[in-house]
């Protein structure tokens, strides 16, 4: 059975779990009785190895299939199954929280480790550290050290690199210079990442100002000396058997990518987050000096390289040279789907004649090639679609169309700014689009409407 048939299966029966404990509770704990068949038809795991299976399912799956919510409810009803965890069940969860931003979730888990007796080890403080980095709470990872300190859990160099990276997101840069100093009286050197970090701190740092891009350029010029950092094969071995990439316990742009084939040069690791940063900061200079750094470094465009810097220069309002990017990039090399929906997306900004003329050409582009639309692509798409005015809604209802066809739901923001856009418009309302966004809401805002309100994490 695959990864999504077996979530989905738990996921009905974790409801069916969860009415079963509060009936029993309600009888005053007496003992409901259930009989086997019954008992074996809603249970999903019997044993901690099955329960194991069931936590490195969920936590296996990719971002646009993520089901990690579901961990919590499974490890609940594994307690009320009367199974016991182990370390490796902690480490499956705490792994999985990790890959979902489920910062409340992994603090549960690690107490509920502690509970029972097991000690966090410096791996499982690295993966909480970087679920602070993912929450954007530096504060949380700064406890978690000083944790670490009290029970005499001794740093990696990884951990050092989790505590800048973690720092770097909310864009303290005093207290990543501060892991820098710890790092160099340890007598660890500074790699790619920790640069990659540093430059992260700065972006990230309010208000930018001049000073911004400048240390963005210099660090990626003093990253060219980096040196290892405890590079033993012991320190990453836990990371490729709970499959984490370290540009995902690093929080890097790439981490998403860096398992597609030929998307990301890891070489370029330093540029890759430098141009990121250009795109977020939407400075376009800084951008110009960094492709002609990579250039004279002896470098070609990877994907991701490619599709930052179209969106650097579609956010700065320069269609024209990312229209150049894209099509250097396609005359060469096979392009991903995201290079065509980046360019797509980005020329709707202002929503412009020609750049209205320009995504639309590139969408029919793509579906020409046979890419389809997954349910983010379609997603940020729609929205960008939903933003128009004016004119006929012709994009937002091709992409509502091409993902209709494929049976595939935007997220519940798009449907409700498409809706929006289709009611500001003279439309009957007995219109059959309109009837089918309206249900399609309504279906969307009960399943998820009251989550988005709640103190629940995303």
């Amino acid at each position: 059975m695959s990864l999504l048939s077996n979530s989905l299966l738990l996921q009905g029966r974790l409801r069916h779990a969860a009415a079963s404990a509060v009936a029993a509770a309600a009888m005053g704990r007496r003992g409901v009785a259930t009989s086997t068949e019954e008992y074996n038809r809603r249970n999903y795991a019997n044993n901690v190895s099955e329960y194991n299976t069931v936590f490195g399912s969920l936590t296996a799956q990719r971002r646009h299939v993520s089901r990690h919510y579901l961990l919590r409810d499974a490890y609940d009803d594994m307690m009320l199954d009367g199974v016991q965890p182990v370390r490796d069940t902690f480490h499956n969860l705490i792994v999985g929280a990790m890959k979902g931003s489920r910062l409340q979730d992994a603090f549960y888990f690690r107490d509920q480790m502690k509970e029972m007796g097991l000690q966090p080890d410096v791996n499982l403080y690295n993966f909480l550290i970087s679920t602070c980095g993912k929450s954007k709470n530096s504060d949380a990872a700064i406890m978690l050290l000083e944790e670490m300190k009290a029970h005499g859990v001794k740093l990696k160099g990884e951990t050092y690199i989790c505590l800048l990276n973690a720092l770097a997101a909310t864009g303290r840069t005093d207290q990543v210079y501060a892991i820098v100093r710890d790092m160099t009286a340890a007598g660890l050197g500074l790699n790619k990442f920790c640069y990659a970090g540093l430059i992260t701190a700065f972006k990230n740092k309010a208000p930018t100002t001049e000073e911004t891009m400048t240390k963005i350029v210099e660090f990626v010029q003093q990253s060219k000396g980096w040196k290892n950092v405890e590079r033993v094969s012991k320190d990453s071995s836990e990371n490729i058997m709970m499959n984490v990439s370290e540009e995902e316990l690093y929080n890097l742009p790439t981490a998403e990518y860096v398992h597609r084939r030929a998307f990301v040069y890891k070489q370029m690791t330093i540029y890759h987050v430098a141009i990121h940063a250009c795109a977020d900061l939407k400075s376009k200079e800084t951008l110009e000096v960094l492709l002609d750094m990579l250039t004279k470094d002896g470098f070609t465009y990877d994907a991701f390289i490619a599709m930052q810097a179209m969106r650097c220069y579609l956010q700065c309002g320069d269609i024209d040279s990312a229209v150049k990017i894209f099509e250097e990039y396609t005359s060469s090399k096979s392009p991903p789907a995201e290079l065509y929906v980046t360019l797509a997306e980005g020329a709707m900004i202002g929503h412009t004649p020609r750049g209205m003329q320009l995504a639309q050409e590139t969408i029919e582009k793509m579906t020409s090639r046979n890419f389809f639309l997954n349910a983010r692509m379609g997603t940020d798409l729609l929205l960008a679609a939903s933003g128009e005015k004016t004119g006929g809604y012709t994009i937002a209802n091709y992409v509502w169309d091409l993902m209709q066809n494929r049976r595939i739901t935007p997220s519940l923001p798009a449907v409700e700014a498409y809706y929006k856009g289709l009611k500001e418009r003279e439309i009957p309302s007995d219109d059959p689009r309109l009837m089918n966004v309206s249900r399609v809401l309504d279906n969307l805002s009960i399943r998820f409407g009251p989550r988005r309100n709640s103190n629940a994490q995303a």
